[in-house]
């Protein structure tokens, strides 16, 4: 039975590999049970190392290590590929007010740490390993921890076991602040409902109108000269009707614009009122119709094709070879509107107008094969990584600190994955994946990483809390959690005005928590939580590794 044994017990590669295996999946099963409608995900891995590494189970320092910062790199760089997209542009209109909230709650949770660490005297990488438990970041710990590790030649365990006793309050502290909130402010889901819907209805990113041709300087003008009037504004006319001939028909370049001919037109809200001034009147027109002859339909269809990414949408002259309109390009949710300059991605939806054969040709152009784009772009993963270590690895100076610092394998990644995911077409870079091949690299690297950090602290666990003050960290990480999140919130609802459903969303999203949102998106019913969770999650990952990397790094140098 020694083969037994050295499974279990021994420091061989089967020995690493089952441990590792069972206790993700052992952690898995336990985050699928909920308490008062709360659960703590894949945080149970984390839970279950802890117990197996305090009953004596345990992996080869360099193997665990090893298995530790790949999952980590796995994990923030499939974050960044899936933010990055909306990264910049999150910071337009509203998303100003949004990230600058988050901002800080963000700088108010390291302050509220320093402070603690101070008048408590708790060694700041103990204080940072609470504060990523109190804010539920777990990629802060992973920064830290590197962070630590590159300045001192050596781990400390502290940082893990303080994020592991402050974490579960900390999921529980933002829905508390949710709910304080909510009642402070005798909140009306209904009320906010309504004033959600009036709000989206004028901040689409592309917009429908219809208009009839009134101005003279207009009138026997051909469309393309038309968009060289106005060529700093974004907008597509994508329909029209004649009365002479009571029929709707596709736009294209040469169209002659008649006096009282009624147009279809795709803008943008910051180009709506000088359309609508330039052009005549808005008319009130059902989108019905709008639909043209039965020879002639609305069609979407998918870029699939690598040759065109970065390719620009009026290089392919798609309205004058094939007689096609493109209108608005959706991109990972987002809908464009399909100006020339706009440049492709794979994985763009365009939204074409023509007739069947002309369709039938633009599909055969852009590709449109689901196939192809359920295909992983490995290329582009990895080469992303290989430049998000090089980066992590390069020091640079900050002042008022001696020694250079690095992004380290948290940091790098991060930041080079969003920018690939948003500029990586302009060079040929095919970065589309697929929801799930994305969600599945994520997972496979955040417990991969939760289930090291769990076994290589499960040994100081129970001496921590019955010992070491373990149970006063809980106060404190509770203390982190909740003061931020809510002088925010009642900042955020009293002077800021926002949206209730935008704010819990809000709230999550500054605390990067999937839980949290959860709980948000069940208690809203809509998806107004997860669009401010989305704009703010970016940031606040960002700014989340790097000050737990920071506070490491001014305090050891």
């Amino acid at each position: 039975m020694e083969w037994i044994k050295e499974l279990l017990w021994g420091e061989g590669i089967g020995h690493s590999l089952l441990l590792l295996a069972f206790t993700v999946a052992a952690g898995i099963q336990l985050g699928k049970i909920k308490v008062f409608g709360i659960s703590l995900g894949v945080t149970w891995v984390l839970f279950v190392g802890i117990m197996l590494g305090h009953f004596g189970f345990y992996i080869h320092p360099a193997v665990i290590h090893f298995f530790q910062e790949f999952g980590l790199i796995l994990f923030v760089y499939s974050v960044g590929m899936q933010v990055g997209p909306g990264f910049f542009s999150s910071f337009k209109r509203g998303g100003m007010t949004l990230n600058g909230l988050a901002c800080g709650i963000v700088f108010l949770g390291v302050a509220m740490a320093l402070v603690i660490h101070f008048v408590a005297n708790i060694p700041i990488p103990t204080i940072v390993g609470i504060l990523s438990g109190a804010v539920t970041n777990t990629p802060g710990l992973g920064a830290a921890q590197q962070a630590y590790t590159d300045m001192t030649g050596s781990g400390d365990e502290s940082i893990a076991l303080g994020y592991a006793v402050a974490y579960p309050l900390g999921v529980i502290g933002i829905i508390l602040a949710m709910l304080f909130i909510r009642y402070v402010f005798h909140v009306s889901f209904d009320d906010e409902a309504k004033k959600l819907e009036a709000e989206n209805d004028t901040h689409a990113e592309a917009i429908p109108v219809s208009l009839i041709v009134k101005n003279p300087a207009v009138f026997k003008r051909k469309v393309i000269e038309l968009a060289a009037l106005l060529e700093h504004r974004e907008f597509v006319i994508s329909r029209i009707w004649r009365k002479a001939t009571n029929k709707v028909e596709i736009v294209t370049g040469n169209t002659v614009l008649q006096e009282d001919d009624k147009i279809f037109v795709i803008t943008t809200e910051h180009d709506v009122e000088t359309i609508k001034t330039f052009i005549g009147e808005e008319i009130q027109m059902d989108r019905k119709q709008w639909i043209p002859a039965e020879s002639q339909f609305i069609s979407r269809i998918l870029v699939t094709k690598p040759e065109l990414t970065g390719r620009r949408l009026g290089d392919l002259q798609l309205r004058r070879l094939h007689g096609i309109n493109v209108t608005r390009v959706n991109r990972v949710g987002l809908e464009l509107v399909a100006t020339q300059g706009l440049q492709l991605q794979v994985g763009d939806r365009v939204t074409v107008v023509g007739s069947e054969l002309a369709v039938d040709k633009v599909s055969a152009i852009l590709g449109n094969s689901m196939k192809r784009l359920n295909e992983p772009n490995l290329i582009t993963i990895f080469i992303g990584i290989a430049l998000g270590i090089v980066l992590g690895s390069i020091p640079f100076s900050v002042p008022g600190i001696p020694q250079p610092i690095k992004l380290g394998l948290a940091g790098g990644p991060l930041i080079v994955a969003i920018l690939i995911s948003r500029f990586g077409y302009r060079y040929r870079l095919v970065t589309y994946t697929t929801q799930s091949a994305n969600l599945m690299l994520r997972e496979i690297g955040i417990t991969m990483f939760l289930a090291c950090v769990g076994l290589n602290a499960g040994g100081g666990f129970i001496d921590t809390i019955v010992n070491r003050g373990g149970v006063i960290w809980i106060g404190y990480g509770f203390i982190i959690t909740m003061l931020p999140l809510l002088v925010i919130g009642l900042i955020g609802r009293y002077y800021c005005k926002l949206n209730y459903f935008m704010l819990i969303g809000l709230l999550a999203g500054s605390m990067t928590d999937p839980p949290a949102l959860a709980y948000a998106n069940a208690t809203a019913g809509n998806d107004a939580p997860a669009v401010s969770y989305a704009t703010v999650y970016p940031l606040t990952m960002f700014l989340r590794v790097l000050t737990a990397q920071l506070m490491i790094l001014f305090f050891y140098t």
